[in-house]
């Protein structure tokens, strides 16, 4: 069985119509002292089979070749006939593989030809009639479900192959995001660990060589953040490697660890004050990075590009909501001419002239910052304040 359906379709047809002509004449040869001609009877019923070998490629044409000698065979009352084997498989396929109106057509001509031939001569016991019709019926009903069957096959196989195409794209995408947030860590750790470093090195050059003692403190805070920025990466980078018997982990950054960052802010010669207000409530680890990571990108951008006095930082807890703000101020303070209000655009707020200058400048910084806020389903707010200082303010849910 298993030999016979490797081998080609058209190979397969032509051993069925084999098969039943040798099976036919077989049958025909013991009533052959009833069949007169006999040689007729036989090129009738070889005549029924042999198309068969086509039924694949011209079902609807190997049904008519099939049935038009069947239909002649019990004109001519020979005294005997085979059963309609033939003629049930040419029915079969055509019902399997054409289309509803070639169908509907089909029934209408076997329905007319089976009531020819049993209205011959020879045909007059209801018990032929029952059988050709339930040959044709059996022949309708497995055509129907082979139909089925396949179109089921092909909406699992259809289904399965969306799904894939749905898991693919989903994997895409998670990859991505988790790319975009592995590159928005690395820009953070970095940007605000090397424009630390960059300040000291540019006072230890200038304390150079009136004040040695204190070129070397700068030296030292560029060693400290240096082994701070290392660690970090280390903690990042950690995240792209493969599984490891002996996993490490550290815990993520939070806003519990602002002392750490305002402390080399200071050192940076940035004089910053925290002020926390309300109780301090749970956050949701992403939360709590994304709030830290705010705070720490703000107070980078303004150690690298504003000439401030001094900066502030409030941390705001409310009900299901905590706000962070970052705002410094211009030396001598007093408000600046033609610095616009701040505006909103999808939860980001920018100003005009000299908020839109500090934006330029920051970069991926504040892109990062927005990107962040995003991401939380929060409200950023970026711009001039009225002393001529700059001010990053976010609104973020609790969880």
């Amino acid at each position: 069985m298993a030999r016979a359906a490797a081998l080609p379709p058209r190979l397969q047809d032509l051993t069925l119509a084999l098969a039943l002509t040798v099976i036919d004449v077989a049958v025909l040869v013991p009533y052959r002292s009833q069949l007169h001609p006999f040689w007729l009877a036989l090129g009738l019923v070889i005549a029924q089979n042999i198309p068969l070998t086509w039924r694949r490629r011209w079902p609807l044409a190997v049904l008519l070749a099939s049935g038009i000698p069947r239909v002649t065979y019990d004109q001519l009352a020979l005294g005997y006939a085979p059963l309609p084997l033939a003629n049930a498989i040419a029915l079969y396929t055509v019902v399997d593989r054409c289309p509803p109106v070639t169908r509907r057509v089909v029934l209408v001509l076997v329905a007319i030809g089976t009531t020819i031939s049993q209205l011959s001569p020879g045909h007059n016991q209801p018990y032929d009639a029952t059988v050709s019709v339930l040959i044709s019926l059996t022949a309708w009903m497995a055509a129907v479900l082979s139909r089925t069957r396949r179109a089921y096959t092909q909406e699992v196989e259809d289904r399965a192959a969306r799904a894939e195409a749905e898991r693919d794209g989903e994997a895409a995408q998670a990859a991505l995001a988790e790319r975009t947030r592995i590159a928005r860590e690395l820009h953070d750790v970095v940007a605000h660990h090397v424009s630390l470093m960059a300040v000291q090195a540019e006072a230890a050059t200038a304390l150079l060589p009136g004040r040695p003692d204190a070129a070397a403190r700068s030296v030292e805070v560029i060693a400290a953040t240096a082994r701070q920025a290392l660690t970090e990466l280390r903690r990042l980078l950690g995240v792209l490697r493969g599984p490891s018997e002996h996993l490490e982990t550290t815990p993520a950054m939070s806003l519990a660890d602002l002392g750490a960052v305002l402390d080399q802010v200071r050192g940076a010669g940035l004089p910053v004050e925290l002020t926390v207000i309300g109780t301090p409530g749970p956050l949701a680890p992403s939360i709590d990075l994304t709030a830290y990571r705010i705070v720490q990108e703000a107070l980078t951008n303004t150690i690298r590009h504003a000439h401030t006095a001094r900066a502030a930082v409030t941390v705001s807890y409310e009900p299901g909501f905590v706000t962070v703000s970052i705002t410094d101020s211009q030396p001598g303070g007093g408000p600046v001419p033609g610095a616009g209000p701040r505006a909103t655009v999808n939860g980001t707020a920018a100003a005009r002239p000299v908020g839109q200058a500090r934006l330029l400048a920051g970069g991926f910084g504040l892109a990062g910052i927005a990107e962040r806020v995003a991401s939380c389903g929060g409200n950023l707010s970026v711009g001039p304040t009225g002393s001529g200082g700059f001010a990053v303010t976010a609104r973020l849910p609790a969880q």
